[in-house]
């Protein structure tokens, strides 16, 4: 069988450097303030270290708001006091969020939740209450988070409203109370609770099972009525009002075949005014005809999908992002009086005029019947034919791959490579059916899923059987240990970010706060007090001496969620089999690699891995100061 050649090889577009891929943006995620007098965004510094930058609306006078030494800032929001932004910030990637306040006139840096080993859960704003914000803290137990009410005038935090324990989410309502909560349940599933008034004990609204979902997200102004996202009485998630006087509930949008996924709230009003479904890319339903007209608008100004990212109170100025597949994020300042839309800049403009590739839609029928979507992405210069390839394996596992650009698929597709993502059973997004066709399936049907894939691929001619390699990280560094253990002729190599070798020692060890989810957990993985050898079986490291092909592992030392000992533990059972490994911890990283230095240093090794044993192209390593990679 013919394979790509270096002839072909020779034919795709120029090699894209990894620091344009992996590096940080040039500038990203613009708010607006809500009084539309300024534009906040994340740039990085002259360290390049991501920071928060400010401009006056209309004006060029951008300056640096903070002062991030290392990690750079990622998450931030404006509070509706007028002069104060919030950023979250852990520690080397520990998951313990701080929340800053940084006033954008004294530039003074306040940590609103000042304790050590604590982590902060933002819960709720309101331009009502512009002075406050609702933060839960797991201070007083660290396995559940309390409410407490942070004044951003004085910083002053207040106790509000004590979780009894097993509460995962809370709900304010117009008058800025917690009112609703999500519980979770021995059963695995979940309660939705609810009290009138905040001297009232909890009532329970509704329960939903281990095998549905459901969530509050907005209460009306008068709050008269308590807007849901949940899948009981049917297959998909819906938006559902329910009248809490009559407690009588009415469908407000759905799908048949796939959950609500993102909602418009009208700040001001709490008027819901759009949802949209991801299907293959995300489409939009309007529910509030009084933006039909802003919605035309916007969708003419360029293809690829677009979304409201803020909008001021006054309600007229929009900012807009627009995504697509093959290129960077461009944002846009929408006037919905005029109907017009300036370009604010891209994220990425390096990204600009480089011959990236399409990502398309695909679906194929795994061997029980159930349909499988995905997406497929192959090089441009070259024939999708008997290609080299990765099979890219999304984390969660509830979770789900999109269309639109990213870096890792464009990287591997410039050095060679067919990418193919799929949205196995157990991703989110399609329906209670599909998300609980992967209960009790890690390793099993959920992997099935994944060599179905690889079949697929080869059926068609798009790729090489000799030369797929398994990829992913969290469930997909999971899966790629599957891959090589359970699997071991199927894939060339295999490369775990952040993966779990061991599910009973994933389960002993995750975070405290994430204790009410264990019966969650023990219903969709496995229960750990009873089915330990069940878990065993499931888990690769019980099976490394069955690895053949070569591998590469790489781990944050300080991730809460997939403990360091979980790569550890792989690494040495391999060795000890004799079989090929090659390992990079990176000291102040946690679940993924946030720091681009760290992120260079990792994909150029794994470049080089992947054009060994795939025969891809690479760029060598060179020089990169600042990682904190050990190999091992």
């Amino acid at each position: 069988m013919q394979t790509v050649t270096e002839v072909e090889l020779s034919k795709l577009p120029p090699l894209i450097p990894r620091d344009i891929l992996f590096g940080n943006p040039e500038r990203a995620r613009p708010q607006l303030s809500p009084d539309g007098k300024y534009l906040a965004y994340i740039a990085p510094d002259e360290k390049n270290v991501l920071q928060v930058w400010l401009r006056t609306v209309g004006q060029e006078d951008d300056r640096k708001l903070t002062d991030d030494k290392k990690r750079g800032i990622r998450v931030y929001f404006w509070t509706y006091e007028g002069e104060q932004l919030i950023y979250l910030q852990d520690t080397d990637g520990d998951e313990n969020w701080h929340l800053y306040s940084v006033n954008i006139t004294t530039q003074i840096v306040r940590d609103l939740t000042p304790f050590q080993g604590i982590q902060a859960q933002p819960v709720g704003l309101d331009p009502n209450f512009p002075n406050e914000i609702l933060v839960g803290l797991n201070l007083q137990d660290l396995r559940k988070h309390d409410v407490y009410r942070v004044n951003l005038k004085n910083g002053a935090v207040e106790f509000d409203t004590e979780n009894p324990g097993n509460i995962v989410g809370w709900l304010a309502d117009a008058q800025f109370q917690i009112k609703a909560a999500i519980a979770t349940t021995p059963d695995g599933g979940s309660d939705l609770l609810y009290r009138e008034t905040l001297d009232q004990d909890w009532q329970l609204l509704r329960h939903w099972g281990p095998d549905d979902e459901g969530a509050p997200v907005l209460f009306s102004n008068d709050g008269q009525t308590l807007y849901l996202i949940a899948s009981h009485e049917a297959n998909t998630q819906r938006l559902i009002a329910l009248n809490l006087a009559t407690r009588e509930e009415t469908v407000i949008a759905e799908d048949s075949q796939y959950d609500v996924d993102g909602v418009l709230v009208q700040p001001l009003s709490r008027r819901i005014q759009a949802v949209s479904f991801y299907k293959d890319k995300e489409e939009w339903q309007i529910l509030d005809q009084s933006i039909a007209p802003d919605f035309a608008a916007i969708s003419q100004v360029r293809h690829g999908e677009f979304g409201i990212s803020s909008r001021d109170l006054a309600d007229k100025t929009w900012l807009v992002s627009y995504l697509t597949d093959d290129g960077p994020v461009y944002y846009y300042t929408y006037d919905r009086e005029s109907k017009n839309s300036t370009l604010l800049f891209s994220n990425q403009p390096k990204l600009e005029g480089l011959q990236l590739a399409s990502m398309q839609p695909v679906s194929y029928t795994a061997r029980d019947g159930l349909t499988i979507h995905g997406y497929l992405t192959t090089p441009i210069g070259i024939e999708a034919k008997n290609l080299p390839t990765v099979l890219l394996v999304h984390g969660g596992p509830w979770a789900r791959d999109t269309w639109g650009y990213d870096p890792e698929v464009q990287w591997l597709a410039n050095r060679g490579y067919a990418v193919l993502q799929v949205n196995f059973r157990g991703s989110t997004g399609y329906g209670k059916n599909f998300l609980n066709a992967g209960n009790r399936e890690w390793g099993a049907k959920m992997h099935d899923d994944l060599i179905d894939a690889v079949n697929w691929l080869v059926e068609k001619g798009i790729s090489d059987p000799q030369k797929i390699a398994i990829m992913g990280g969290s469930y997909g560094g999971y899966a790629t240990l599957v891959g090589l253990t359970f699997t071991p002729d199927v894939f060339a190599a295999g490369v775990d970010i952040v993966g779990p070798s061991n599910l009973i020692t994933m389960m002993e060890s995750i975070p405290q706060y994430w204790e009410p989810l264990r019966a969650m957990e023990a219903h969709r993985i496995g229960n750990l007090e009873t089915e330990q050898e069940f878990l065993k079986s499931r888990s690769p490291l019980f099976y490394a001496d069955r690895i053949e092909k070569p591998l590469l592992i790489a781990q944050g030392a300080n991730d809460p969620r997939v403990k360091q000992a979980e790569s550890d533990q792989i690494v040495e059972a391999v060795k000890k089999a004799g079989k090929p490994v090659e390992y990079a911890l990176y000291t102040d990283e946690g679940h993924g690699f946030a720091r681009p230095e760290n992120r260079l240093h990792f994909y150029a090794i794994a470049e080089e891995f992947l054009a060994k044993y795939l025969g891809g192209r690479f760029e060598p390593m060179g020089d990169i100061p600042g990682h904190s990679g050990v190999i091992q």
